[in-house]
């Protein structure tokens, strides 16, 4: 059996977390011959719930999990790692303005971004989820100097899903007959569905989306809002945030990082944009069509861009900047 890898849970206490765990630990996202050291960090306050997870994991006897550290000690959470999934942020609270937001979550990820580079291997991959995830990330990536930018990446696989889904829905076929969907820019409302070059299988014969749906007005209009507005119509449901969808799109994310992409596919994640072909402004963490070989994503070239797309691109590239100047004012005041 292989070498144990050491895996960092954040935010380990709460209800993504709760999900994503199992997946981990059961093999889902790293294989089912891969044996795992789980690194849980909490908050102090979090701790005696933290203790009952690791109840559970044990009960459940995981035949992978051979070590559980729980922590609210970054340094001993971050030491020796291999992989990072950065779930725990400040949640945005009623009445709370999205600066103070980012300001809040700075102040985290600047202290995760330290650690990381003070503590974690160099070849660490890491995942921020918690939100705003893209800025979150660029965060961490200024404070980590010592391990590439390439070895980070924020989720934008959830959007990713909830895109093919739709699609999906629509043509009444399986989710994983739609390929190829893109998800631009941001994980927020200004973020860019695009489907412009994804196929869907039907009937066994495979074609656009735009020639299978053949409701260009939807597909510009309704599908996309739907998608870009999904997390708070489930939070209007359900009182609370995604947690099963969003514990199945990160171990989605991990496993396609991990074991990489079909020759013909690729799937969304919000990475570095320096020297992209797309124009988007360099220094943001932005959400591309990637492909994934030997646990590197590389963003897929020469796509054409239609002038629709081209602006919906630039809405979502104007926010992440101006997130990243709020970002940065503050990490400079602290």
């Amino acid at each position: 059996m292989a070498e144990p890898i050491k895996v960092l849970v954040t935010g380990a206490a709460g209800q993504i977390a709760y999900s994503l765990i199992y997946n981990i630990a059961k093999g889902d996202v790293f294989g089912n011959d891969q044996p795992i050291i789980l690194v849980l960090l909490d908050i102090a306050p979090m701790m005696s719930v933290l203790e009952g997870v690791v109840m559970e994991i044990r009960d459940c006897a995981f035949q992978l999990v051979c070590e559980i550290i729980a922590t609210d000690k970054e340094e001993e959470a971050f030491k020796d790692i291999d992989v990072a999934i950065l779930v725990g942020s400040m949640p945005r609270r009623e009445g709370m303005e999205r600066k103070d937001l980012l300001q809040a979550n700075a102040k985290i990820f600047k202290s995760q971004g330290y650690s990381l580079d003070k503590f974690a291997k160099k070849s660490v991959k890491v995942l921020v989820v918690g939100n705003p995830a893209n800025t979150n990330c660029l965060t961490a990536i200024k404070c980590a100097p010592s391990i590439p930018k390439e070895n980070f990446s924020c989720l934008t696989r959830l959007d990713h899903n909830r895109a093919k889904a739709q699609i999906a829905f629509k043509l009444g076929v399986p989710s994983s007959d739609v390929k190829n969907v893109i998800i631009w820019g941001n994980h927020s409302s200004t973020q860019y569905p695009d489907v412009t070059h994804a196929t869907v299988k039907v009937k066994g014969k495979e074609m656009s989306i735009y020639d299978a749906v053949k409701d260009d007005n939807w597909l510009k209009g309704d599908f996309i809002t739907t998608v870009q507005q999904r997390g708070a119509a489930v939070i209007k449901a359900r009182k609370l945030s995604s947690a099963m969808s969003a514990a199945k799109a990160i171990s989605d994310h991990m496993r396609t990082l991990w074991f990489g992409t079909a020759e013909d596919e690729w799937v969304s994640m919000g990475v570095i944009s320096d020297g992209n072909p797309y124009g988007v402004p360099n220094d943001l963490v932005f959400s591309f069509p990637v492909q994934i070989k030997n646990k590197t994503w590389g963003i897929v070239q020469c796509l054409k861009i239609s002038d629709f797309s081209c602006e919906k691109l630039k809405v979502t590239a104007k926010e992440l900047l101006e997130e990243k100047e709020t970002a940065s004012e503050f990490l400079s005041s602290i």
